[in-house]
Protein backbone atom coordinates (compact mmCIF):
# COMPACT_ATOMS: atom_id res chain seq x y z
CA UNK A 1 0.00 0.00 0.00
CA UNK A 2 1.28 3.44 -0.91
CA UNK A 3 -0.21 6.85 -0.22
CA UNK A 4 1.39 9.74 -2.07
CA UNK A 5 0.51 13.24 -0.89
CA UNK A 6 1.24 16.17 -3.17
CA UNK A 7 0.34 19.81 -3.71
CA UNK A 8 2.11 21.44 -0.80
CA UNK A 9 3.99 24.70 -1.13
CA UNK A 10 4.19 28.30 -0.06
CA UNK A 11 1.05 30.41 0.09
CA UNK A 12 0.22 33.80 1.53
CA UNK A 13 -2.26 34.17 4.35
CA UNK A 14 -5.77 34.22 2.96
CA UNK A 15 -4.76 32.11 0.00
CA UNK A 16 -5.67 28.60 -1.07
CA UNK A 17 -3.95 25.30 -1.74
CA UNK A 18 -5.26 21.94 -2.81
CA UNK A 19 -3.54 18.80 -1.60
CA UNK A 20 -4.06 15.45 -3.22
CA UNK A 21 -3.46 11.94 -1.92
CA UNK A 22 -3.05 9.22 -4.51
CA UNK A 23 -3.47 5.67 -3.28
CA UNK A 24 -2.15 2.43 -4.70
CA UNK A 25 -2.68 -1.03 -3.31
CA UNK A 26 -6.05 -0.13 -1.83
CA UNK A 27 -9.39 1.09 -3.13
CA UNK A 28 -10.03 4.28 -1.16
CA UNK A 29 -13.81 4.06 -1.36
CA UNK A 30 -13.57 1.01 0.89
CA UNK A 31 -11.43 2.81 3.46
CA UNK A 32 -11.78 5.76 5.78
CA UNK A 33 -9.33 8.40 4.56
CA UNK A 34 -7.95 11.06 6.84
CA UNK A 35 -5.72 14.12 6.70
CA UNK A 36 -3.40 15.04 9.53
CA UNK A 37 -0.82 17.75 9.99
CA UNK A 38 2.23 18.22 12.14
CA UNK A 39 3.80 21.57 12.85
CA UNK A 40 7.39 21.84 14.09
CA UNK A 41 7.64 20.86 17.73
CA UNK A 42 4.00 19.81 17.92
CA UNK A 43 2.13 16.54 17.88
CA UNK A 44 0.40 15.24 14.80
CA UNK A 45 -3.07 16.78 14.62
CA UNK A 46 -6.18 15.46 12.93
CA UNK A 47 -7.56 17.80 10.24
CA UNK A 48 -10.41 15.95 8.62
CA UNK A 49 -11.45 12.86 6.77
CA UNK A 50 -13.94 11.11 4.58
CA UNK A 51 -15.48 7.80 5.51
CA UNK A 52 -15.85 4.89 3.14
CA UNK A 53 -19.55 5.83 2.97
CA UNK A 54 -18.66 9.28 1.64
CA UNK A 55 -19.51 11.20 4.82
CA UNK A 56 -16.92 13.76 5.82
CA UNK A 57 -15.77 14.62 9.31
CA UNK A 58 -13.46 17.34 10.54
CA UNK A 59 -12.33 19.60 13.32
CA UNK A 60 -13.58 23.00 14.40
CA UNK A 61 -10.22 24.61 13.71
CA UNK A 62 -10.67 24.16 9.95
CA UNK A 63 -14.43 24.08 9.69
CA UNK A 64 -15.66 26.30 6.90
CA UNK A 65 -12.14 26.67 5.47
CA UNK A 66 -11.05 23.14 4.52
CA UNK A 67 -13.01 20.68 2.42
CA UNK A 68 -12.32 17.02 1.77
CA UNK A 69 -13.42 15.24 -1.37
CA UNK A 70 -12.83 11.90 -3.04
CA UNK A 71 -12.45 10.85 -6.66
CA UNK A 72 -13.21 7.15 -6.87
CA UNK A 73 -12.18 6.91 -10.51
CA UNK A 74 -8.74 8.35 -9.80
CA UNK A 75 -8.48 6.70 -6.37
CA UNK A 76 -7.53 10.01 -4.82
CA UNK A 77 -8.60 12.11 -1.86
CA UNK A 78 -8.18 15.87 -1.94
CA UNK A 79 -7.95 18.49 0.77
CA UNK A 80 -8.99 21.95 -0.42
CA UNK A 81 -7.65 24.59 1.94
CA UNK A 82 -9.04 28.12 1.73
CA UNK A 83 -8.55 31.25 3.81
CA UNK A 84 -5.27 29.89 5.04
CA UNK A 85 -3.60 31.19 8.17
CA UNK A 86 0.03 31.12 9.30
CA UNK A 87 -0.95 28.57 11.95
CA UNK A 88 -1.88 26.15 9.15
CA UNK A 89 1.82 25.80 8.41
CA UNK A 90 2.73 22.13 8.83
CA UNK A 91 3.57 18.91 7.08
CA UNK A 92 0.30 17.39 5.92
CA UNK A 93 -0.19 13.63 5.84
CA UNK A 94 -2.89 11.47 4.36
CA UNK A 95 -3.83 8.18 5.95
CA UNK A 96 -6.09 5.22 5.28
CA UNK A 97 -7.99 3.25 7.89
CA UNK A 98 -10.04 0.08 7.85
CA UNK A 99 -13.73 0.84 7.26
CA UNK A 100 -14.66 -1.02 10.42
CA UNK A 101 -12.98 1.54 12.66
CA UNK A 102 -15.56 3.58 14.54
CA UNK A 103 -15.74 7.34 14.17
CA UNK A 104 -14.18 8.18 17.54
CA UNK A 105 -11.00 6.35 16.59
CA UNK A 106 -10.76 8.24 13.31
CA UNK A 107 -10.06 11.50 15.13
CA UNK A 108 -6.60 10.30 16.08
CA UNK A 109 -3.70 8.46 14.47
CA UNK A 110 -4.76 5.14 15.97
CA UNK A 111 -7.69 4.85 13.59
CA UNK A 112 -5.46 4.57 10.52
CA UNK A 113 -3.42 1.72 9.17
CA UNK A 114 -1.46 3.27 6.32
CA UNK A 115 0.30 6.64 6.04
CA UNK A 116 1.72 8.73 3.27
CA UNK A 117 5.05 10.55 3.41
CA UNK A 118 3.68 14.07 3.94
CA UNK A 119 3.77 17.32 2.01
CA UNK A 120 4.89 20.65 3.45
CA UNK A 121 2.51 23.61 3.52
CA UNK A 122 3.91 26.99 4.50
CA UNK A 123 1.58 29.95 5.00
CA UNK A 124 3.29 33.32 5.16
CA UNK A 125 1.81 36.28 7.00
Amino acid sequence: VQLQASGGGLVQAGGSLRLSCAASGITIRTYNMGWFRQAPGKEREFVGGIRWSGNTYGTDSVKGRFTISRDNAKNTVDLQMNSQRPEDTAVYYCAAGDKRHILSTLLGPGGYDYWGQGTLVTVSS
